[in-house]
Formats: structure tokens, sequence, C-alpha cells
């Protein structure tokens, strides 16, 4: 490493720290801390939710996903548009223009209003789970960028040294630092991608010419993939933006339905087609570099998530390597960040919430900073137990669809609210989709866990509220 590139990577990270630090005597309540006082403009929650839902994990695995099959690796986040603009339409108005969810900080409590207790207490503990899962796969991907940039990194040593600063940073800062960081986080990767990344590694593979004559067509094109390819990712990543808690947080931070939903329409488009064509063509390009035998490594240990950074500390000179790698790890801080919030709310607002309320509101804070650094600890353990970003943050993913989609319509979209409906729907959901991925078997039609996870949902939940309806009319009936 440099002393350039480190003296870039520790700027940027004594930054980071500086703002957890200066938004830490901004926050004065719950408010601030876990919903940014609710007065975030559109720009700022826009470019925060897209660096979220992104960041880190997504630009790596788009990578992985570029190496490995090309250009079509890009519908993976045609998913994200879709999701983003389907929530703005339906989604946000429903949600913002409810008074009763005026004073809510997280998500669960939806479910507690819309339901009951026991009903806010199953999403919470699935949504905190999922987080974990989530937060854990974008400090992988930032050790792995690290190390894999910086050869003198070990990959244990990397997901250290993220965790230590990522969860710092949140620690101090609540939601506030999160956003505003998220904005220039985000700017900081589209320039690095733009003006650095893309570039630069075009020119080093010899450009169009070399590119068409090294790859297989298929990697040039946009069909390079089954509808089951399509349709799991679907089923994983469209879903999230009715049921994900950082976003949630993002939608009461916002001033108003007109300023959220533009902020959802901003998102949207940055996911798709930006975003997308930008993460798997550095992918593509560093699979160019392999074929041509300017990036050596061995081919049956390689890691797919692994050919990008090798490529930029191949190609890119010293200081410019930095500046790169700070567009990346704003990337993995600024969903880390997210993710990490949210798995605390659900721990401090839905868990632990009635027992909070009776501290002072200082206190409140600094209880709600303790159970964010005891989360950032129990994510850098489960991240030193994975080995692959994407999986790590489509299985968390998963998990959360699966238990909390199917409840959550019938509870904001219409009159069937049975809370021994939504817990069961929510348990055997989320039990179903975590037993096939961890079981590992062949599937009907080779879809995702994930399908069969939602439909079990939505069976049970329609199940329990029959019978449990059909005995209410049965009592009444007796009664009369």
């Amino acid at each position: 490493m440099h002393y350039i590139d480190l003296g870039i990577f520790v700027g940027y990270m004594f930054l980071m720290l500086g703002v957890g630090y200066y938004f830490m005597h901004q926050n004065k309540s719950q408010d601030d801390y876990y919903v940014g006082g609710r007065n975030i403009g559109s720009w700022h929650i826009g470019l925060s939710v897209v660096a979220t839902d992104v960041g880190g994990g997504f630009s790596v695995g788009l990578g992985g996903l570029g190496f490995v099959m090309g250009l079509s690796g890009s519908w993976m986040l045609f998913t994200g548009l879709l999701g983003a603009w389907l929530a703005a339409v339906f989604l946000i108005p429903r949600v913002k223009q409810d008074k009763a969810f005026a004073g809510f900080y997280t998500f669960p409590q939806i479910f507690n209003h819309l339901f009951d207790r026991k009903v806010g207490i199953v999403a919470a503990v699935i949504s905190l789970i999922g987080y974990l899962g989530f937060t854990s796969s974008q400090l992988l991907a930032g050790a792995k960028l690290a190390s894999g940039t910086f050869s003198e990194l070990g990959l244990t040593e990397a997901l250290v040294l993220m965790s230590i600063i990522a969860v710092i940073y949140t620690v101090l800062g609540g939601l506030k630092a999160v956003i505003y960081t998220d904005t220039v986080q985000w700017i900081i990767l589209m320039a690095g991608f733009i003006f650095i990344g893309l570039p630069v590694a075009y020119f080093h593979v010899g450009g169009w010419e070399n590119i068409r004559s090294t790859l297989p067509a298929e990697f040039l094109s946009l069909s390079n993939l089954s509808w089951q390819d399509f349709a799991n990712w679907g089923i994983t990543i469209l879903p999230i933006w009715f049921i994900g808690m950082t976003l949630y947080q993002r939608i009461f931070a916002s001033r108003d339905v007109k300023s959220a939903k533009k902020a959802w329409f901003i998102a949207g488009l940055f996911e798709w087609p930006i975003m997308a064509f930008m993460g798997v063509s550095l992918g593509l390009l560093s699979k160019v570099a392999f074929e041509q035998g300017l990036l050596v490594f061995d081919l049956g240990e390689l890691d797919p998530e692994m050919g990008l950074p090798i490529l930029l500390r191949t190609i890119l000179p010293p200081g410019i390597l930095g500046l790169m790698m700070a567009a990346y790890f704003s990337a993995v801080l600024s969903t880390a960040d997210s993710c990490l919030m949210a798995a605390s709310g659900n721990l401090t607002t839905d868990i632990f919430g009635k027992w909070l309320k009776k501290k002072k509101e200082n206190s409140q804070i600094r209880y709600s900073q303790a159970f964010t650094l005891l989360l950032g600890i129990l994510a850098l353990w489960i991240a030193l137990q994975m080995t692959n970003v994407l999986s790590l943050m489509l299985y968390s993913y998963a998990f959360m669809v699966s238990g909390l989609l199917i409840p959550i319509l019938f509870g904001l979209f219409t009159n069937m609210k049975t809370p021994w409906a939504a817990v069961t729907s929510m348990i055997t959901g989320g039990a179903v989709t975590a037993s096939l991925g961890w079981l590992e078997v062949d599937l009907f039609l080779d879809l995702d866990p994930n399908f069969f996870g939602i439909l079990t949902s939505l069976a049970m939940y329609l199940l329990v509220y029959k019978l449990l309806n059909k005995e209410k009319q049965n009592k009444t009936k007796v009664y009369v």
C-alpha cells in the first residue's frame, strides 16, 4: 500500500468519524437519533435510499455478476427500480398520510398498530435478524475490497477495520449522520466510477475491439440469463421496498408525501440503469483483464467478487487507487450504517421500548447508542463466519421478505386483519425460506426458496384468518 493511498484512506475514515461526532451533539431526542427530526429533503432522502439499497454489497456483488455473466447481471437492479416506483405510488401515500403513524420510529410499530403487540414483537425479531445479516454482508464487502486491493491487508484484519469505522460513527451520529453521509458517499461513489474506475479499466484492457474479441458474445448482451434468474431476483429484491425497516425510517424522516415520493423516484432511477450498468461493466472489464492475462491469480480458487478489487489494484496508480477505494468504501459504509440503525431501532424501540420510555431523554439516546454498538459487534462476528457477500445479502433479504411481506400487505391494504393469522404467516414463511436455503435442496423449476416461503406465508394467513373468522361467526350465531 502506497503511503498516498494510505493517507487518503485514513483521512476519509477520520472524516466519517468526524461527521458522527458532529451529529452526536445535534441529537437531542429519539426523533433526531432514529428519524432525523422528520424534516429531511427529498434529494438527501433519495440519495440515502439508493446508497443504502445498492451500497457496498451490491457494488461488489454486481462486479461478481459482471465477471461471470456480463451485462445481463444489470437486470438484478431493474427489480430495484420497479420496487422503488411501486412503493412511491402505493406505499408512501398510505403510510405518510396516516396520522396514526406520525410518531413512529420503526416498521414493526406499524404491525403493532395494525394488529397487536405480539405481532409487532415477531416482526421486530425477524427484521432484527435480517438486518444483522445485511449489516454483516456490507462489512464483508468492505473487507473484500480492502484485502483484494491492498495485498498487505488480510481479510480478517480488513473486516475488523471496516467494522470499527462503520459502527463508531453510526453509534455516535444516529440517522442524521447516516443520511447526510450517505449523500456525500453516493456522490463520491458515482464520481469514482465515472471519472476513475470505468475509463481507466476500459483503457487498460485495450478498448472496445479488445473487449469484443476477448469475451463470448453473450457477455455483451442483455439476454444472458434465464427467466429463473430474473424471477428469483424479483421475488427477493422487489418486495423489500414494502418491508425494509431502513426505508420506513426514511419515509418517517421525510417532510411530507410529495417529498418522500420524489425521493423514491430519484432512488429508482439511480438504481437502474445508472448504478446497474456501471457496476456490472467494471466486473466485465475485470473478466476481460483476467482472460488477457493482466490479472494473475489461481482460477481454481477464484472468487468472482474479488476480480474487481484485484483489477483496481493492478491498474490504478498510487493516489488514484486511494480515491477509488474511498469511493467503494463510501458505498459499503452507506449501507452498513443504515442497516445497523435499522437493527438498533428494532431492539431499542420495538423490543425494549416500554422499558426505555421510563428513562430520561438523554438516557434513552445513550442506551440507543449502547444497543447499536452491541449489534455492530454481533454483525462483525457473523461476517467472520461467511465468505460470499451476495449470498449473505440475498439470504437476509429473503428471510425478511418471506416473513413480513404478506402480513403487511393485508394489514395496510385490506380489512382482513387477524393477529394470529399474521403471526402464523410470519413464522411459517420465514421458517420455510430459511430451511430450504440451509438444506440446499433442488427446488421446483430452480426457483428461489423465497417463492415457497411467500406462498406458505400467504396460504397460512388465509387459512388461519378463515378458521378464526368462521369460529367467530359460529359464536355469534350461538349467542343470537
